[in-house]
């Protein structure tokens, strides 16, 4: 027991984190509950389902009545249809810290962009923008591009990677309505493990690694993903194609039976010969309505010790 003791005292404490995304102009989280979510997305109003949201809503049924369009879940192929309450356009445009990013209403529950995430864009903008070299972003699964147009921006050189060649056209056409043609993006529609696996022998390599997987998906030529079966393999691929000093990796996981601590191994084996330290836990969205947080998925993000911390 007493040498137990000794090791347990050796051993850093995990922690941890809860990253909030609070209501702003281009995304407002308005109310959650009963198994949906009401937000605005610029100036329309959605309702979309959340199987998160367990507990009963905050806000009256008439502000829900509100909503311009909803997300009804149905047996078909794509888990349901949007139903259209209000005049809205099937697209419209929302400004985020400069870009200008297409949303639509289609055949998924998807709308072209996680707010989630913008914790992790800004954070991965401003370690790109205070790094004095230029860095060399791979975005895979990367789909609308928002993080790869937000890495541009900051001063990097990127290469965006997804399945969907719909998806890879909407960022290239986000780009367009930005204004950054002249900025350096590489749009591939490919499988990730595929790609990761020929730029290892290509002897291409990068500094920052940004990973978004699916549960389950498939490639352009039918190739099958499984989160479970495949991160490993992934992880491991992307191991040999980090530079010899990387500055970020950032892995983000949506409805998987995991915990951030899962991740948190993972990316520690993953980087353990470089020095640095990682990041484990939720990614939330705050309500306007009411004091709460909805978390929407688990991330990892490992992180190089820069000179002054």
């Amino acid at each position: 027991m007493k040498e137990n003791a000794k090791v347990s005292a050796r051993r850093t404490p995990v922690t941890i984190q809860v990253l909030e995304s609070y209501p702003n102009e281009w995304y407002c989280l308005l109310d959650s509950g009963d198994g949906r979510k009401l937000e605005k997305a610029g100036p329309y109003i959605l309702i979309r389902p959340e199987a998160e949201a367990i507990w009963p809503p905050a806000l009256p049924e008439k502000e829900w009545a509100a909503a311009h369009a909803e997300f009804v879940v149905t047996q078909e192929k794509n888990g349901g249809h949007w139903e259209t309450y209000k005049k809205m356009p099937d697209q419209w445009m929302v400004s985020y810290r400069g870009l200008q990013i297409r949303l639509e209403i289609g055949n998924t529950k998807q709308i072209g962009i996680f707010p989630e995430q913008s914790v992790h864009w800004e954070w991965m903008e401003n370690r790109i923008k205070h790094e004095k070299r230029k860095l060399k972003v791979l975005n895979l699964f990367g789909y609308t591009g928002v993080a790869s147009l937000a890495a541009a921006k900051a001063g990097a050189t990127v290469t965006h990677l997804d399945a969907s060649k719909k998806s890879v056209g909407w960022g290239m056409d986000n780009q367009q309505l930005s204004r950054l043609e002249n900025q350096p993006i590489r749009w591939i529609v490919d499988d990730a493990i595929k790609f990761v696996e020929r730029e290892a022998r290509r002897k291409s390599y990068y500094d920052g690694i940004l990973l978004d997987p699916p549960k389950f998906g498939r490639g352009p030529k039918g190739e099958v993903w499984e989160f479970y079966k495949l991160i490993p393999n992934l992880l491991q691929a992307c191991r040999a194609i980090l530079t010899p000093e990387p500055d970020f990796v950032i892995l983000t996981a949506y409805a998987v039976k995991a915990s951030s601590i899962t991740l948190k191994n993972a990316m520690d084996d993953l980087m353990k010969k470089y020095t640095g330290s990682s990041t484990a836990g939720e990614l939330t969205l705050v309500e306007k309505s009411a004091d709460r947080r909805l978390p929407t998925s688990i991330f990892v993000r490992w992180q190089a010790d820069q000179v002054g911390e």
